[in-house]
């Protein structure tokens, strides 16, 4: 937690040492600080703060670019709700386990966390990877040093380079500053790269320089920078088939992967279901104000029956939902809303056995006269509001990559086009606004 007086010595800090969070008060110039972030390519979600009689400022704020608006006094669970929201991955507590094989899979994880060498983290999308991650930091020689944690496919390529490497002043248009990377900020401690495989080749290259010399390079830099950083890495990819298929550098590859850790999806370890249900419900109440209260017999049941495709993930959305929804003494069955799980796909048939058989006429009247990019955004919308804002699984459903969906709903707000928002990222409704 740091504190800076002014948007410009805010600035100034954040170029120095990043942060996942910046709160700003309504009486400095919020939409200049959001501009200036991004000609700087520094990636910090800023909330504005103000009173609830400040209503047209924070509407301003927000229209700037401001993600949200805090209402002064702050409320401890907004606070929470917003630093959840501000991440790629909700606020964990640690991983919560009791099936035999994820207990073993813990006690393998404290081993490794006391090595320095790169630790590869496999595992569907979902299943908990940050949480291992930050839980293998803890339990190492670096714990008292930074964990600094960042989504490669959540930024474009210009701005992940900047990120990951930092820039000198005048190094880009809008670099008016020297600005620290993330391997500078997590300097001594540990640095994860999560979903890594989405990394554009040409930064896989930079990236292999960096784990062999020890020492990054900053963009429009002169001279490198000597860092001490234990790296891990997450994937839900296989990214020994990602380099047989050239997408993923071989030899960057084996220098992440010396070590390696692979969590199974939460359906291969049932026991886990009903203690982080419990661990959720706790949560989700406490953030919400509401009483704890248990499970019924009938809702376990419901939870244990169900494949959980989206994993742990999908685990604390229904659980989340459910605390909002259940009346009562306690969690019924009534409040437990499952998403169907996927059909597996038929078998193709062979090309001279396959008919050309027409769409159904009431399908094909649906779509003749709209365009293209029409149907596209239905699609994607649907399908994102289907899995209840979550983009990972959004990308996975309709066979695009995670970074193609950030761009095409940012191509849409940019239009006016109203986006889900993601799980946890509740808009706060502005004092005074209807």
């Amino acid at each position: 937690l740091a504190h800076a007086e002014g948007a410009a010595a805010g600035l100034a800090r954040l170029r120095a040492e990043g942060a996942d969070l910046a709160l700003v008060d309504l009486r400095h110039d919020v939409a200049w600080l959001v501009g200036a972030l991004a000609v700087e390519r520094i990636a910090c979600p800023v909330v504005a703060c103000g009173r609830a009689e400040d209503a047209d400022a924070a509407v301003r704020a927000i229209e700037a670019g401001a993600r949200d608006f805090l209402p002064l006094p702050p409320d401890p669970d907004v606070i929470l709700a917003m630093l959840e929201a501000a991440g790629t991955e909700p606020v964990e507590d640690g991983p919560v386990a009791q099936d035999p094989g994820m207990a073993s899979l813990l006690a393998r994880a404290g081993q490794l966390a006391r090595a320095d060498a790169s630790l590869l983290i496999t595992g569907e999308s979902g299943t908990g990877k940050e949480v291992l991650a930050r839980h293998i930091h803890a339990r190492s020689r670096r714990a008292r040093g930074p964990f600094v944690a960042l989504n490669c496919a959540a930024l474009p390529e210009t701005l992940l380079e900047s990120e990951l490497f930092g820039h000198e002043k005048g190094a880009f248009s809008g670099a008016i500053a020297a600005r620290k990377g993330k391997f500078e900020q997590a300097d001594g401690g540990t640095l994860l790269l999560d979903e890594v495989g989405e990394m554009d080749p040409r930064l896989q290259a930079k990236l292999l320089r960096v784990i062999q010399e020890r020492e990054v390079d900053r963009l429009g830099g002169g001279a490198p920078v000597k860092v001490d950083v234990r790296l891990l890495a997450a994937t839900n990819r296989d990214l020994a088939a990602e380099v047989a298929k050239g997408r993923f550098r071989e030899d960057l590859y084996f220098r992440l992967n010396v070590l390696a850790l692979h969590i199974p999806p939460l359906r291969a370890r049932p026991a886990d279901i009903l203690p982080l249900a419990a661990h959720f419900t706790l949560r989700y109440a406490r953030a919400n104000g509401l009483p704890a209260r248990a499970l019924s017999a009938a809702a376990e049941a419901r939870l244990l029956a169900h494949p959980w495709p989206g994993n742990v993930r999908e685990l604390e959305n229904c659980l989340h939902r459910a605390v909002l929804l259940a009346e009562g003494a306690e969690i019924g069955p009534e409040a437990i809303e499952l998403t169907a799980p996927r059909a597996a796909a038929p078998a193709p048939a062979a090309p001279e056995a396959q008919p050309r058989t027409a769409a159904p006429a009431g399908q094909i009247a649906g779509l003749v006269g709209r365009k293209v990019d029409e149907v596209e955004r239905e699609l994607i919308l649907e399908t994102l509001s289907h899995c209840l804002g979550n983009r990972t699984r959004a990308a996975e459903i309709l066979g695009i990559s995670i970074r193609t969906l950030r761009n095409k709903l940012q191509e849409y707000r940019a239009s006016g086009v109203a986006v889900p928002p993601a799980p946890g990222q509740v808009p706060i409704p502005l004092p005074g606004l209807a």
